[in-house]
């Protein structure tokens, strides 16, 4: 009977460490697949070079981080990037990896860096959302499959909260003249992909890249009108006709942005 009991007993040990050894492989290997996921279907839905440092995620307590996500620019823009995010994390519904759908719980974008571009086409930012527009359709119906696959559906999502703070804006020098970056107000979203259907990568991309870009303008605009603010009190005493000129060129940068959204 004692000789029973020690072979039941190895048994169980033996099988919770096999399992202890599945989840960390399939946790290194996830990490992998993320990486090469972001950085392969990435590009496909913005056009535009997407990198991505490191990706950390336990599947036994949900948490999770990446570093170094970097989202070029469309061509025809000079600045080197145009999102850049140091660090996120995100905690998510460890069992809902498995499933048809992922159950991400919370996002948190730390401190990302943002240049916004004015160009012929519009703003970069923009232009970006235009193309992740074209690639998924205006209802998001055309990444129901992953871009480079067949036969194979993409998960669906869902993210119950995300959150954008600490961002700066970098406005293009032949705008401002160059300014230190501007501070961007937190974004939140809340129940994406909310209820059974949930919410595809793109959709996702879509939402997360028009709260981005409309905040930014906003923040940019905003940015001319104190400039030009400042301006004009500085030159209050060189005269009428100086303090009109300083205005006027003001209020023609505002009316760019708002013809350029």
């Amino acid at each position: 009977m004692k000789k029973i009991k020690k072979i039941i007993l190895g048994i169980l040990i033996a099988l919770v460490v096999l399992v202890v050894v599945v989840v960390v492989a399939v946790s290194f290997f996830l990490d992998s697949a993320i990486k090469k996921g972001v950085e392969t279907y990435g590009p496909q839905f913005t056009k535009v070079d997407v990198k991505l440092d490191g990706v950390s995620l336990s599947l036994l307590s949900g948490a999770g981080s990446i570093k170094g996500l970097v989202v070029g620019n469309p061509e025809g823009y000079k600045s080197p990037h145009a999102i850049s995010v140091g660090k996120a994390s995100l905690t998510l519904s460890p069992g809902s990896v498995f499933s048809d759908k992922i159950v991400i719980k919370s996002v948190r974008v730390e401190a990302p860096d943002i240049a916004f571009e004015l160009g012929s086409g519009g703003n970069n930012l923009k232009k970006i959302l235009a193309n992740v527009e074209a690639a998924t359709g205006s209802g998001g119906s055309k990444d129901t499959k992953a871009p480079a696959e067949s036969g194979k559906p993409a998960k669906k999502l869902q993210v119950d909260d995300f959150v954008i703070t600490g961002a700066k804006v970098r406005v293009g020098a032949t705008v401002l003249g160059g300014t230190a970056p501007i501070p961007l107000p937190d974004i939140h979203l809340t129940g994406l992909g909310a209820g059974p259907e949930g919410i595809t990568p793109g959709e996702l991309t879509k939402k997360i890249l028009t709260a981005l870009e409309e905040g930014t303008v906003k923040a940019a605009a905003g940015a001319v009108t104190g400039l030009g603010k400042d301006a004009v009190n500085a030159a209050r005493d060189a005269g009428k006709t100086a303090t009109e000129a300083v205005g006027n060129v003001t209020k023609g940068v505002t009316d760019l942005f708002k013809k350029k959204k």
